[in-house]
């Protein structure tokens, strides 16, 4: 199968939006790992390495096809915020930005009757719900627990229980 050269570059610019994102959630975890976050650290850490994961799936999913993935060089990302909350709603944004790369992707695939990468594209259209769902739901947690010192605690305990069911299989 021969992807178009328009699909070609949406894909491999999807390779650098999710290298990016994990680089984002990395910086993220360890940031909050340095300011006390524990469980916010390892839900980042988690989410750092879902988007290297998904990232590989374009990678395989280019060479698998013959059209040789491009590994990108990205720019270093924040390595600060001003609070746990901040932090959150720009990982919230990150997705945003994916989902509607992803949906573009998907729109070119239609357009162009390539049902080979509108299958694989399901699923991350699938997945970006949940990630955009899961930001929202913490984010939703500030409002419901406060922004005191005692609410970001037990949001943080939130986040360590989250990270442990991410990184559970069986889960």
């Amino acid at each position: 199968m021969k992807l178009s050269p328009k699909m070609k570059k949406a894909l491999n610019d999807q390779i650098t939006l999710e290298a990016s994102a994990s680089n984002n959630y990395l910086a993220m975890a360890s940031w909050c790992e340095v300011t006390g976050y524990q469980g916010a650290a390892n839900y980042f850490y988690a989410q750092s390495d879902e988007e290297r994961t998904h990232m590989l799936k374009f990678v395989h999913f280019l060479n698998e096809l013959g059209a040789t993935a491009t590994i990108p060089a990205i720019k270093a990302p924040v390595c600060s915020y001003k609070s746990l909350e901040g932090l959150i709603k720009t990982a919230l944004k990150s997705e945003q930005t994916v989902t509607v790369a992803i949906h573009k992707m998907v729109e070119i695939a239609q357009k162009e009757k390539d049902h080979s990468t509108y299958a694989f594209l399901e699923w991350f259209v699938n997945e970006q719900v949940q990630e955009e769902t899961k930001f929202e739901t913490i984010l939703q947690k500030f409002d419901l627990l406060g922004r005191d010192k005692l609410g970001i605690n037990e949001i943080d305990k939130y986040l360590a229980s989250e990270a442990t069911v991410e990184s559970d299989p069986a889960a």
